[in-house]
């Protein structure tokens, strides 16, 4: 996905596992199961990525 200022995310599928494996457009990178909690870590930026309960 794009954003409106050239920003590119990637999310990529780890074969034969449930794992989404997310790329933000800084370089930062953050692994999970559930699309949304991929999305909701990928637009948090720039506050650091960090959400509640994150591990990463």
């Amino acid at each position: 996905m794009s954003g409106r200022t050239g920003e590119i995310y990637r999310i990529a599928w780890l074969p034969g596992t449930d794992v989404l494996h997310g790329t933000c457009h800084c370089g930062a990178e953050h692994t999970a199961e559930d699309p949304v909690a991929m999305w909701d870590w990928m637009l948090a930026h720039p506050r650091g990525h960090d959400l509640p309960g994150d591990g990463s």
